[in-house]
């Protein structure tokens, strides 16, 4: 992985925690949802380590798919995560 984009993929992973755990969802169940394995979402969530682990695009409109969320929202360059009504009303409080 190109270490010029490490920090990207650091901002991806928290981004990816952030709207699941707004979703209410375990690791578990997100993994359960997407199909795939509960150390892969722990990985791709850390993300900070000597290893840096990428995702294909496939996998990342899954995850914004279950986490019904546009995919630029996980994507997006800006530091902050990207909040609208239009999506975080139905977030549950």
């Amino acid at each position: 992985m190109d270490d010029r984009y490490r920090e990207r993929y650091r901002l991806l992973g928290l981004k990816i925690s952030l709207y699941r755990k707004l979703r209410g969802f375990t690791q578990e169940e997100f993994a359960e949802k997407i199909d795939l394995s509960v150390s892969f979402i722990s990985q791709i969530e850390a993300n900070n380590g000597k290893r840096i682990r990428g995702i294909s695009l496939n996998t990342l409109f899954r995850m914004a798919e279950a986490l019904e969320i546009p995919v630029s929202f996980l994507i997006d360059d800006r530091s902050e995560p990207v909040y609208t009504d239009r999506y975080t009303e139905k977030l549950p409080h």
